[in-house]
């Protein structure tokens, strides 16, 4: 990526930042700053509420409003995914709604996918990135729209040895409903096949991987809403640290872009790590999936053109 300065004007040198053949419109280096500041504490508040770390968000917001090249975009939101789970964290793991045991378990299988979705991601083309995106989301919102959010099918199959014997059920206080909620994780060998998968899609696209973590915790592994945004919010900065190196080496994470992006995205997240506790499961989950179908909309009909 290239910064190219345009012709001057009273509010000072325009600036141009072309990535590939596409360009952001003409702004000056502070606007650009301002606009990405501010979409990204946006993203950084949604994915911390929804254990999604922003990217989901900060991908179609860079490439649908400000035009930027898909790549670049997704160069970004890889380091700013490092920058939502410090930020939340942190906190959810303080008030005890995180699964620690059982994200550690579930990431050494999101990390080698993380690692091969980052490689190919150099080999896909960027209009397939938008269909792969799309079609991602469009499942995702299907499946936690046709779940009750709380009610896990997980937790009517029955008992998990594995899960079991690593002692990787838990529990937690919801200030909402005013009491503990208590689980027994379930289907712990799929999780792990199918955090393989989110990882790979997590360095593919550049989103953390969480879009995927949260359904398959939440409708295959028996845990509520917010023990899964919890948990996704912690495992989801290992995962793309794990493939943001492929990602700077191949000159796709371009400093100008992801400076603002990953200090917008902090800020957010801390934000939201405050309100989740506050907010009720069944309007997370509504709240989860009407981002979702926006963006997946927006993402095919960007990859179709």
């Amino acid at each position: 990526m290239a910064l190219a300065t345009g012709p001057r004007h009273r509010s000072g040198p325009r600036v141009r930042v072309l990535s590939g053949v596409d360009t952001i419109r003409a702004m000056t280096p502070l606007e650009f700053t301002a606009v990405a500041l501010v979409l990204s504490a946006g993203a950084g508040l949604l994915g911390s509420l929804l254990g999604l770390g922003g990217g989901i968000i900060v991908v179609p917001a860079m490439t649908l409003l400000l035009g930027m090249h898909i790549r670049y975009a997704i160069g970004a939101s890889i380091v700013s995914v490092i920058a939502t789970s410090s930020g939340a964290a942190a906190a959810y793991v303080r008030e005890r709604l995180a699964n620690l045991r059982l994200g550690m378990l579930l990431e050494v299988a999101t990390t080698a996918g993380a690692l091969t979705g980052a490689y190919l991601a150099g080999v896909v083309g960027g209009r397939w990135l938008y269909l792969i995106f799309g079609c991602v989301l469009a499942y995702t919102a299907v499946a936690m729209f046709l779940n009750g959010g709380n009610k896990a099918r997980g937790s009517a199959d029955g008992p998990d040895r594995l899960a079991d014997r690593l002692c990787l059920h838990g529990e937690y206080e919801d200030p909402a409903i005013g009491r503990r909620v208590a689980y027994r994780v379930q289907n712990t060998a799929l999780g792990l096949v199918l955090s393989w998968v989110a990882g790979a899609v997590s360095g593919l696209l550049g989103i953390g991987g969480g879009v995927l973590k949260v359904p398959v915790m939440n409708l295959r592994m028996g845990l509520p809403i917010k023990a899964a945004t919890a948990t996704s919010n912690f495992m989801i900065g290992v995962t793309a640290t794990a493939s943001a190196g492929v990602y700077f080496l191949r000159g796709d994470i371009d400093p100008f872009v992801a400076a603002p992006v990953v200090v917008g995205v902090t800020l957010g997240a801390t934000v939201g790590s405050l309100l989740m506790g506050r907010l009720r499961s069944d309007r997370l989950r509504l709240l989860f999936v009407g981002v979702l179908a926006f963006l997946c909309v927006e993402m095919l009909l960007k990859g179709l053109q």
